[in-house]
């Protein structure tokens, strides 16, 4: 006898009110926009935790969510729903932007002031890749330098779960195939089962934290010199990618550069930030 608890994969499987509620909620927690094409892919990630909880409908799940006081609930809800793909080096013209140019422009800007306060912001750093790309990049341009800097990297994401993976700094073999020899060599230790490991002292300059970029008030009293949100607006809606920006803005220091998603855009008429490449925009002086 099949399973009464049991879900197939099939968006006929939530009602069409289950959809629209899950979606609304998604969307005023987290600013995730999900379509009716996203209704098989909401199915589909959340059977297990319907599973789980040996319950059978979405609606069940939803009443747990509402009556749940610690957000656990919820955060599952969106470690499940939002997508988390990343790697090294990934769009690696931005890193190169950020080695030959950005970087020389920010250490000028610090030492006119003699300040050795470095602050790089990584808003959506997933699984780790990227906030540790972004790390790599720094401590190699500037070598011995970055010794007697104040400097260190935020690191954020809405989804605990890959928090946990970013602060486990272990990878695979394949997850790793981006990543220069040379580089391997100086910031990786390979362990007994062919895993690489980030080392101490790469590790331990990234600061990673669970924050929502939908909060209201942004906690920081420091701007930064350089942001990065990448691969992540694209899933906002236009008025909330607006604010956003406008969030962006107002936490860079002037002259400091905000890096997004290739396939994302800063519409230009809403903002006083200046294009510069591809992705790539900095705040003016």
């Amino acid at each position: 006898m099949a399973n009464a608890l049991q879900l197939e994969n099939d968006d006929n499987q939530i009602s069409d009110n289950e959809f629209h509620a899950i979606s609304r909620l998604v969307y005023k927690n987290f600013g995730i926009v999900l379509g009716e094409e996203k209704r098989s892919l909401v199915v589909g990630r959340l059977h297990g935790c319907l599973s789980k909880r040996k319950i059978s409908s979405f609606s069940q799940y939803l009443n747990l969510i509402k009556s749940d006081m610690t957000g656990e609930i919820l955060s599952e809800l969106v470690n499940q729903i939002s997508t988390n793909f990343t790697s090294f080096y990934r769009e690696a013209s931005h890193f190169e932007y950020l080695a030959d140019k950005a970087l020389p422009e920010v250490m000028k800007m610090l030492s006119s002031r003699r300040s050795n306060d470095l602050r790089i912001w990584c808003a959506a750093c997933s699984s780790g890749e990227e906030a540790y790309t972004i790390q790599m990049t720094v401590m190699k341009k500037l070598g011995l330098q970055y010794g007697t800097m104040n400097a260190g990297l935020l690191a954020t994401d809405i989804s605990a779960k890959v928090l946990d993976l970013a602060k486990a700094a272990t990878y695979t073999a394949e997850q790793v195939a981006t990543v220069h020899p040379d580089l391997k060599k100086s910031y990786f230790k390979v362990l007994p089962d062919g895993r690489h490991e980030v080392k101490p002292n790469v590790r331990d300059q990234i600061l990673f934290r669970r924050f929502n970029l939908m909060n209201e008030t942004f906690p920081f009293k420091t701007p930064f010199q350089i942001i990065f949100c990448r691969n992540v607006m694209i899933y906002f809606d236009e008025e909330t990618r607006k604010k956003l920006i406008g969030k962006f803005y107002e936490l860079l220091e002037p002259g400091g550069y905000l890096f997004i998603g290739h396939s994302e855009t800063v519409p230009l008429d809403c903002t006083r930030f200046k294009a510069i490449l591809p992705a790539v925009y900095r705040k003016p002086f």
